[in-house]
């Protein structure tokens, strides 16, 4: 029996093999129920002492077959190979050629050569590599959650920074423009977006018997007020156009027992919270309502005269009232109480306006002065201009104003200069004879807040939007929109989204004129941006 390397047998079937071809021998007991625990063992045996033993016994043998014999084991022995012979079962020794043909057999079966065991060695090798690499200490363990924890903290670090920088500025340019509005120096160019509207787009809301006389637009746009001569006022809804609600007017000589004005309405206020709502009547009276109700509260006496003006002091309830007698008085009104008066004019005052700071501006009517009131300081600024009755007035800023008159000019003022910066004569043209032409008046005049827009109101069947000039010097006109009657008053919404204006037959202080054509109401006017049409067209 020859052996190509090393094998596992019985002891008892090993016999043919020699001592001195056996380097190792290891006893490995495999448990079979048939042997006893020296049965088994696993011989590993190298065979360089083969072929000197044959030799040394077939030295004489000149055949074929040995020669053949002796190549094979030389190249064995060159080869070095180990070879593993695993035997199941015990094999008996007097089987002869059946015990031979299955131990071939079984040989054919089992054999497994090195060369097998090394291309399974890399792949064993890289995994025990990868196990190595995935086993970690605690320490590296902790080391590593901390390099994670870190990267997390530096990406959010990084994401908030750049949220907060976007905050910044968007706070920056917040804070810059609150700068410049309590500066007076708050400019929005955005006359150059507006588009002329289209006369089918403006509304007509319809409800007083007499001419409108004031408006008021609240602050979240969604109400206006509007007042008549015929002392009533009623509270419409801008997006249906409905009357939402009604105070009606009482006859002369029902003061005592009438809740409401008895007498024309000239002005009214509403605070920047939506709270209060003031209205001023001939009768001398200011009545307070509740602008979401309705339901009168207080009511204000102290003027011997009609009430021409009336403004809240932005952000406060503080109340500034002007009249015809020619005095300003201060109201609280959270706390239903009379505070000051103030002197100064010469004539009846015909308009009055302020923003938040503790001051406001009228305007004088026939002493022909704009004045800028400093409550605080108790002290008053003049300004001249007009060639006439100074009758209508609105701020554009803390610093600048805009004024009307029945010379028919527009002027621009600044609180820093006694004389207008900017005027535009005739700026609604001119009527009557040739060689005795007369300048429409203006009766109303609007600013849209911090901005460069400007709106006038005559009775030459128009309304004029006006741009103003870069740092508020010099007046070009944009676009009219055509309206019959006398357009006594004029607001724009806080948004700038549409302008409103009340219109009547009559002037709001007098009957001049009567325009049998016009129609008592007030006119919804969208202001289209070109920017926004043609993001809308796109």
């Amino acid at each position: 029996m020859e052996l190509f390397g090393s094998t596992v047998l019985h002891l008892r079937q090993a016999e043919a093999i020699t001592e001195a071809d056996v380097h190792d021998v290891q006893i490995s007991p495999l448990g079979d129920s048939t042997a006893t625990s020296i049965d088994r063992v696993i011989i590993l045996c190298q065979f360089p002492s083969l072929r000197s033993q044959r030799a040394a016994g077939e030295s004489n043998n000149t055949t074929t077959g040995g020669r053949e014999r002796e190549r094979e084991r030389e190249r064995e022995r060159e080869r070095g190979e180990h070879i593993t012979l695993t035997h199941s079962r015990p094999i008996n020794a007097d089987d002869g050629k059946g015990r031979s043909k299955k131990f071939s057999k079984r040989m054919d079966e089992e054999i497994s050569s090195d060369s097998e065991n090394e291309s399974a060695d890399p792949n064993r090798k890289q995994q025990e590599n990868e196990d190595d690499e995935i086993e970690e200490t605690p320490q590296e363990k902790k080391l590593r959650l901390a390099k994670l924890y870190l990267e997390q903290l530096r990406e959010e670090e990084d994401k908030k920074a750049e949220q907060e920088s976007f905050e910044a500025d968007l706070i920056a340019g917040r804070l810059q423009d609150d700068v410049l509005e309590q500066k007076g120096k708050l400019q929005r160019l955005i006359a150059k977006e507006l588009i002329a509207p289209d006369p089918a787009e403006i509304r007509l809301l319809r409800g007083h018997k007499l001419p409108v006389t004031c408006l008021v637009i609240t602050p979240d746009e969604k109400y206006i007020f509007s007042a008549s001569k015929d002392c009533s006022i009623i509270k419409w809804e801008v997006e249906s156009g409905k009357k939402a609600q009604k105070i009606a007017g009482g006859r002369k000589g029902t003061e005592a027992r009438h809740v409401g004005h008895t007498a024309h309405v000239l002005c009214m206020a509403i605070s920047s919270d939506g709270k209060y709502l003031a209205s001023g009547d001939m009768n001398k009276l200011i009545m307070i309502w509740d602008p979401m109700t309705c339901k009168h509260l207080y009511k204000f006496k102290g003027h011997r005269d009609a009430v021409s003006g009336l403004a809240f002091r932005r952000g406060t309830h503080t109340l500034y009232s002007a009249s015809h007698d020619r005095s300003i008085k201060v109201w609280s009104v959270d706390e239903n109480a009379y505070v000051e008066t103030l002197f100064g004019h010469q004539d009846m005052i015909t308009g009055l306006d302020c923003l938040s700071r503790e001051r406001c501006v009228t305007a004088g009517g026939r002493d022909r002065t704009v004045r800028v009131w400093k409550i605080a300081e108790e002290s008053q600024l003049v300004f001249h201009g007009h060639e006439g009755s100074i009758d209508c007035i609105q701020l554009i800023n803390e610093e600048h104003m805009v004024t009307g008159g029945d010379d028919g000019s527009i002027s621009i003022w600044t609180v820093n200069k006694k004389k207008p910066v900017s005027t535009v004569k005739q700026a609604h043209g001119s009527h009557g004879n040739t060689g005795l032409e007369q300048p429409y008046w203006v009766s109303s005049v609007a600013a849209l807040h911090n901005s460069d827009i400007v709106a006038s109101g005559s009775h030459n069947s128009a309304v004029q939007l006006w741009k103003c000039g870069q740092g508020f010097r010099g007046l070009e006109p944009l676009f009219s929109v055509p309206m019959t009657g006398f357009v006594n008053s004029l607001k724009f919404s806080n948004s700038g989204k549409f302008l409103v204006a009340g219109v009547g037959q009559e002037h709001r202080l007098g009957r001049w004129w009567r325009i049998k054509e016009a129609r008592n109401g007030i006119y919804i006017i969208p202001l289209k941006r070109q920017a926004q049409e043609q993001e809308v067209v796109q």
